[in-house]
């Protein structure tokens, strides 16, 4: 039972190092996850590492391609307004049902708020992208229900994997006027408002999305060359040649 355990914990373990890292945008769309050098990393067996995979793979987070291995997800347009619209409902839902914010919640989400204030100032975009992000799952952690928990902290990982490739200008500061804007309805008690401010912000930060623009499939190469980054068009006809491969 206790090497079940065992198993069981570096499984959970590499998971969560993969989704807080895409929390964290430190981990990017399309980034290639070798099952040895995560072996070696969690000291665990290819096996263990592949049931993780296997696992982020049912959440939507990394996929396998044959004869390539693992990598983390790059969500195609459609996927992007999915998620999005999940997150309006699951995230007003939650708002709606609650019935109180307590003094420790309160204090939670004006200390997260002020951490985000400070990284505007400091112009630390990766800390913001972070945040920005974490705000959402703080207000599931209100709720104290772990699988809305759960559900929350996978649709946001995938929302900023959204981000890095459909977000061209990062509006941090719309998004933290948001946040102000649903923290202080929380505190008046007017939890109603509170979701259709949620509701208002996750439209306007979709609505700041370039979905009409799709990844370079060759952009790692692309770097390492030193070459200039693609034109939209020919970054649409480079992706619709790798499609028909």
């Amino acid at each position: 039972m206790q090497d079940l355990h065992t198993a069981q914990t570096a499984q959970g373990d590499i998971e969560e190092a993969i989704v807080a890292g895409i929390l964290s945008a430190r981990i990017k769309p399309g980034t290639r996850l070798s099952e040895n050098q995560l072996a070696t990393l969690f000291g665990v067996s290819r096996t263990r590492v592949r049931e993780a995979m296997m696992r982020l793979e049912t959440r939507a987070i990394v996929h396998v391609s044959p004869r390539r291995g693992w990598f983390v997800v790059e969500p195609l347009a459609e996927e992007a307004v999915t998620v999005y619209a999940a997150r309006r409902v699951i995230e007003s839902g939650l708002l709606r049902c609650m019935s109180e914010l307590t003094a420790a919640g309160r204090d939670k989400l004006r200390a997260h708020l002020a951490e985000e204030k400070a990284a505007i100032s400091a112009g630390d975009k990766q800390r913001l992208i972070c945040l920005m992000g974490d705000f959402h799952i703080r207000l599931a952690e209100l709720s104290g229900n772990i699988v809305l928990i759960d559900i929350l902290r996978d649709l946001t990982a995938r929302t900023i994997l959204i981000s890095m490739l459909y977000q061209s200008d990062f509006h941090a500061m719309q998004s933290h006027i948001g946040h102000c804007g649903i923290v202080e309805a929380l505190e008046a008690g007017e939890f109603t408002k509170a979701a259709e401010l949620s509701i208002e912000h996750l439209e306007e930060v979709e609505e700041g999305l370039d979905l009409t623009s799709r990844p370079d499939p060759l952009s790692e190469l692309r770097n390492s060359l030193s070459l200039p980054p693609v034109a939209a068009t020919t970054k649409n006809a480079a992706a619709s040649i790798i499609q028909k491969k």
